[in-house]
């Protein structure tokens, strides 16, 4: 069915794969403020980097079975999944704009922090903030064998079908991820995808809070994910995206 294009673009974004059509591989990791902490911390970001590593290749094998997104092929997917941008941000490897512009802009006085107050079982944990699409599954319009859900749409009185593929391992991660950290899941994709693609993924209720695209600060063409505004110590936070343009404000604490 022909969609108008403008209304396409306004609800899906650009994936950022790289030029082989895998996934693009971790950034930098969070420092901690103590040597004790800092190797309990290290330990903690290896095995989710390791899971974004080992990963990769996996899915590079199932790609031949898998519709991949081509970036000059926009419209109707990008206009849903947080994974197509219109404009994408040139960066080097840990994130940072070419141009070097890196601060975020101002927040109003009154700004509100996105998160809750932090439950008591987490207070002593650190924040993990986790990306959904090409870090935790892969979707697509078209069919996709094996899909491990189908999720339905509504676009402008439609319902369309989005066949979505769970990243190998995921629910190993996000069990072990829960129990050290405050996980949020935090997607530049529409609610009416991601909520409810989040709901069969997390079996466990390990997102302490789910953060759409309106969460998210629109800066020179890219959803960016300002950690400032999550109300969390910013030493203690980390942030798992397969997308270093998410995170330009705040490289330092990717994975």
């Amino acid at each position: 069915m022909t969609m108008n294009t403008k209304r396409r673009d306004e609800i899906y974004s650009e994936p950022q794969i790289n030029e082989s059509g895998g996934w693009r591989g971790s950034s930098s990791s969070s420092s901690s403020s103590s040597s004790n902490s800092s190797s309990k911390m290290s330990s903690h970001l290896r095995l989710a980097a390791l899971f974004q590593q080992q990963m990769q290749n996996v899915f590079s094998r199932r790609s031949h079975d898998v519709e991949r997104l081509k970036p000059q092929k926009r419209g109707f997917f990008q206009s849903i999944l947080c994974c197509w941008r219109r404009n994408r941000t040139k960066t080097n490897q840990n994130g940072t704009p070419i141009d070097g512009s890196t601060t975020p802009p101002p927040l109003p006085d009154q700004q509100r922090y996105l998160l809750p107050q932090i439950r008591h079982s987490d207070m002593h944990k650190k924040c993990m903030v986790i990306d959904l699409d090409e870090t935790l599954v892969h979707s697509s319009f078209k069919p996709i064998p094996n899909a491990d859900f189908i999720v339905p749409v509504e676009i402008d009185g439609t319902i369309h079908q989005v066949y979505v593929l769970k990243r190998p391992y995921v629910d190993e991660f996000l069990r072990k991820m829960g129990e050290l950290y405050e996980c949020v899941l935090f997607t530049a994709s529409l609610a009416k995808y991601a909520d409810p693609v989040a709901d069969l993924l997390d079996k466990w209720n390990v997102f302490r809070a789910r953060l759409f695209r309106e969460s998210c600060v629109y800066y020179r063409g890219n959803y960016i994910k300002d950690l400032n505004r999550l109300g969390r110590d910013l030493q203690k936070i980390v942030i798992v995206d397969n997308s270093p343009a998410s995170y330009i404000f705040h490289p330092d604490n990717a994975v």
